[in-house]
């Protein structure tokens, strides 16, 4: 019975993100609806809270990386490629200075 609660949980979880508190709000209707016991429930709210958070992270990445594609496909640079620039215009305004 657990096993099938923590599967139909972690699928949800799956679909859409959730805040822990309303995680734990959830595990412990479960737990007086199922009867779990402490350590079960506990279990639960593990794997909820753990599967919540590397959704998240995917998420996170997911967003990322669109933005990057969109910044390139846009033509912006990064501050990286900007720092280099600078970096190298800097160099280039030291080589005139001395050569004046």
């Amino acid at each position: 019975m657990l096993e099938i609660v923590e599967k139909t949980l972690l699928t949800a979880i799956g679909a859409a993100s959730m805040t822990q508190q309303k995680a734990e709000e959830m595990v412990a209707d479960l737990k007086e609806r199922f009867n779990l016991t402490e350590e079960e429930g506990r279990r639960l709210k593990d794997k909820v809270k753990n599967a919540a958070s590397e959704r998240r992270k995917q998420m996170q990445e997911e967003a990322a990386k669109e933005v990057r594609d969109a910044a390139e496909r846009m033509g912006l640079v990064t501050k990286t490629e900007m720092k280099k620039l600078e970096d190298r215009i800097a160099a280039l305004e030291q080589c005139c200075k001395k050569d004046a």
